[in-house]
């Protein structure tokens, strides 16, 4: 009887567990669709140019602000001129904004933890410019765990590969638990003469 209890005892504990992974993965999945139906834009940190403000792992909320209200000590993402030969976004404070000889706004950015400002200066492209309202720090690390083709992988292939088993061990005490014909069992002969 005892031996009857543990497998019992296995599936519920397995239920469980099945419960609360499916309950996390909404949970995650509402926590990274909200920000964006009240208009946040999320990126994640992945260098160490604003550690002690934004640290590298860290999700920064952006809400859109139109350029001609940004603030020096505003904190934003952009993507830093062409000239400059950075091609990835880059979340930086604002310490200065000027005017070139156009009339166009002009603004340097620096990264907190830099001990210099950036190199280059640069005008908006656009009359509105992502500016962090608010982070979370380190659940970007899943994310840049994602970005990782080896991870996403592990991912997966483990998940599929439990599945794969779970269905072979089915399928063989099925296969175990048939009535051998030989043995006098009948398979399909329902309603025979």
């Amino acid at each position: 009887m005892a031996a009857h209890r543990r497998p019992a005892r296995t599936r519920r504990l397995a239920g469980y567990a099945a419960n609360v992974g499916l309950v996390v993965v909404t949970l995650l999945a509402v926590a990274y669709v909200v920000p964006s139906l009240l208009g946040h834009e999320r990126y994640v940190i992945t260098g160490g140019s604003m550690a002690g403000t934004h640290d590298k792992g860290s999700i920064v909320f952006e809400r859109a602000t139109a350029a001609d209200e940004l603030e020096v000590g505003d904190v934003i993402t952009y993507q830093p001129p062409a000239s400059s030969g950075v091609t990835t976004l880059v979340t930086h404070r604002i310490i200065a904004i000027g005017q070139d000889d156009n009339g166009r706004q002009v603004l340097r950015t620096q990264g907190d933890a830099n001990p210099d400002p950036d190199p280059w200066r640069f005008s908006l492209t656009s009359e509105e410019q992502p500016v962090v309202a608010y982070s979370v720090p380190y659940a970007g690390w899943a994310l840049i765990a994602l970005a990782d083709r080896e991870t996403r992988m592990l991912i997966v292939g483990i998940p599929a590969a439990l599945i794969a088993l779970l269905s072979l061990g089915q399928l063989a005490g099925a296969l175990r638990s048939r009535p051998d014909p030989h043995l006098g069992g009948r398979i399909g002969t329902a309603g025979s003469s």
